[in-house]
């Protein structure tokens, strides 16, 4: 199959192609004419690519899964390198998710005191001649 139906199957762009083939990652053979020609198993490591890239991984994450393929594994991620790959991805998503929390309990803290504080101005507000409750973006309190 030529380049355009190739990035059809595999919902990229041509583009898309002549950019991994430079990278190494996919190789096109060349017809007669010069055109690009690809097989059944050039659209099963774009797959294996197009997957992986929406997980997360990098272009150049993908290389060890597209290498094992092109070995005749019956998966990608069937060689060592791939699970290492594997190993680091989980690594730094558990960092992130450990940074989001953080980041979350912060936030959450930080509501909390601004709900108490308001809440106090509400208070105040009510009492008997008590301060009219303001914000400092010319809103008044409810």
């Amino acid at each position: 199959m030529r380049i355009g139906e190739l990035a059809a199957r595999a919902g990229t762009t041509a583009r898309a192609l002549r950019y991994y083939e430079a990278r190494g990652l996919l190789s096109a053979r060349r017809d007669e004419k010069g055109y690009r020609e690809y097989g059944e198993e050039d659209l099963r490591l774009l797959e294996q690519i197009r997957t992986l890239q929406d997980f997360g991984f990098e272009l150049e994450e993908t290389r060890p899964f597209v290498e094992c393929l092109r070995a005749g594994h019956p998966e990608g991620d069937s060689c060592p390198a791939s699970l290492a790959v594997y190993r680091r991805k989980l690594a730094e998503l558990d960092a992130l998710v450990g940074q989001l929390t953080a980041v979350r309990e912060t936030v959450a803290e930080q509501l909390r005191r601004a709900e108490r504080a308001m809440g106090e101005l509400a208070a105040e507000a009510s009492a008997p001649g008590g301060p009219e409750p303001g914000c400092e973006l010319g809103g008044q309190l409810s």
